[in-house]
C-alpha cells in the first residue's frame, strides 16, 4: 500500500468518527464522547495537512493548464509561477505527512551522551577525536543546546583516548542518533615530515541518557573507588581523591569521571553515564532486530570500516550511507552536520514507510 493509499484509509476512519460524534447515543456517554474526541484530535493532525496537500496540488495542476491555455505572455508566466509556488507547498506537506506516518522513537525527546574514542592511526587518531568533540560542540552551539563533559581521557600530546559528552536539549537525541559509527580523516598529519596523505578513525556512540526511574541500579549492585585525577601522562592534577570510578558487577560497565574537583559532582556525573549505558544495553538486547547493540554501533575502529570520510586536501566530507557529500570541511568541522542529519532522517522515514 502507498502513501496516499494509507492516508486516505485514515481519512475514512477520521469521517467515520466524526459521524460517530454526531449520534445522541454518544453525547449521553461522556467516557465514549472523551475517548472519540482524544482519536479524531489525533487523527485530524494527520488529516489536516492530507487535505491541505490534495488543495496545494489541484491548484498547481490548474495553475498550469490555465498558463497552457493563456495567449499572454506575462499572464502565463504568473501562472506558472503560481504553479511552482503551490508544487512547493504540496511537496512540504507531503514531507510533513511522510513523517506522521513514521513510529515515534521513544528516545527522540531525549538527551544524549556521546562516546567518542581514538581508533587506528595512533597520535593521529587522539587528535582526530578532539576535533570531533569540538565539532559537536559547536553543533551543539548551533542548536542551542547544553554540553557538559562526563569523563575524559586526554593524549599525551593533544585529543583524547577517549572522551564522554553529554548533550542536553531539544531534540538532541533525534538529531545526533545516526552520528553512531566510525568517522574516517585523511590528511597530512602535523607529525608527517614527508607530506604524505594518513588515514586514521576514532568512532563516536550515541547512547540515549537515561532518567532515574527508567534504570533500576540497586546500591549493592555497585562498586565505588575514588583516586586523584590525572591528565596526559598520568601527571596528577589535583591533590585529593575526587575521581570517582564505578563498576556495575552485574554487566561489569566501568564507568568514571574526573572532570569536576568535587567526588562528590564526579560520582553524580558518572551515574549519569552509567544509567545512559544500561539504558542502552536493556534497549538493545530488547530490540534485537531492529537496533544495533553498542558493539556493532561502534566498529572496531578499522580504516576499513566507515560511516563518514573527511578528507582535508579534497575539502570534502562524504557520507556514505547517504552518498552525500559537500565540499565544505571547514564549515562541517565548526557544527555544520545538519545536510548530513537531514539526509539521514530523510532515509530513515523512506526505510520506515517502505518497510509499513
Amino acid at each position: 500500500m502507498d502513501l496516499m493509499d494509507r492516508l486516505a484509509e485514515l481519512e475514512e476512519r477520521y469521517e467515520a468518527l466524526q459521524a460517530e460524534m454526531a449520534s445522541p447515543d454518544v453525547a449521553r456517554d461522556p467516557e465514549r464522547l472523551r475517548r472519540l474526541g482524544k482519536d479524531l484530535s489525533e487523527l485530524g493532525e494527520v488529516v489536516v495537512p492530507l487535505r491541505e496537500f490534495r488543495t496545494a496540488s489541484l491548484q498547481a495542476e490548474e495553475a498550469r493548464e490555465l498558463a497552457k491555455a493563456e495567449s499572454d505572455p506575462e499572464m502565463a508566466s504568473f501562472l506558472r509561477e503560481e504553479a511552482e509556488a503551490a508544487d512547493r507547498r504540496a511537496a512540504g506537506l507531503r514531507a510533513r505527512l511522510e513523517e506522521l506516518l513514521v513510529p515515534k522513537d521513544p528516545n527522540d525527546a531525549k538527551d544524549v551522551v556521546l562516546e567518542i574514542r581514538a581508533g587506528a592511526g595512533g597520535q593521529e587518531a587522539a587528535l582526530w577525536a578532539g576535533e570531533l568533540t569540538e565539532m559537536y560542540r559547536h553543533a551543539a552551539e548551533r542548536q542551542r543546546w547544553k554540553t557538559e563533559v562526563l569523563s575524559a581521557s586526554p593524549s599525551d600530546l593533544g585529543g583524547f583516548k577517549e572522551i564522554v559528552l553529554e548533550v542536553r536539549g531539544k531534540g538532541a537525541y533525534s538529531r545526533l542518533k545516526h552520528e553512531s559509527g566510525v568517522h574516517r580523516v585523511q590528511r597530512v598529519p602535523v607529525t608527517e615530515s614527508s607530506g604524505r596523505i594518513h588515514t586514521s578513525t576514532a568512532t563516536v556512540a550515541v547512547l540515549p541518557e537515561a532518567e532515574e526511574v527508567e534504570v533500576e541500579i540497586r546500591p549493592g549492585d555497585l562498586e565505588f573507588q575514588v583516586f586523584r585525577s590525572s591528565g596526559p601522562g598520568g601527571q596528577s592534577v589535583n591533590t585529593t581523591d575526587s575521581a570517582v570510578r564505578i563498576t556495575h558487577k552485574p554487566t561489569g560497565i566501568v564507568v568514571g569521571s574526573q572532570e569536576e574537583r568535587s567526588q562528590l559532582q564526579n560520582r553524580e556525573k558518572a551515574m549519569r553515564y552509567l544509567r545512559a549505558r544500561l539504558l542502552k544495553q536493556a534497549q538493545d538486547e530488547a530490540a534485537a532486530k531492529e537496533a544495533a547493540d553498542r558493539r556493532s554501533q561502534v566498529g572496531t575502529g578499522e580504516r576499513a570500516e566507515k560511516i563518514r570520510t573527511y578528507n582535508f586536501p579534497e575539502n570534502r566530507v562524504t557520507d556514505h550511507r547517504v552518498k552525500l557529500t559537500v565540499h565544505q570541511l571547514q564549515d562541517v568541522l565548526e557544527g555544520g552536520i545538519d545536510p548530513f542529519v537531514d539526509a539521514l532522517l530523510a532515509a530513515e522515514r523512506a526505510e520506515q514507510l517502505a518497510g509499513e
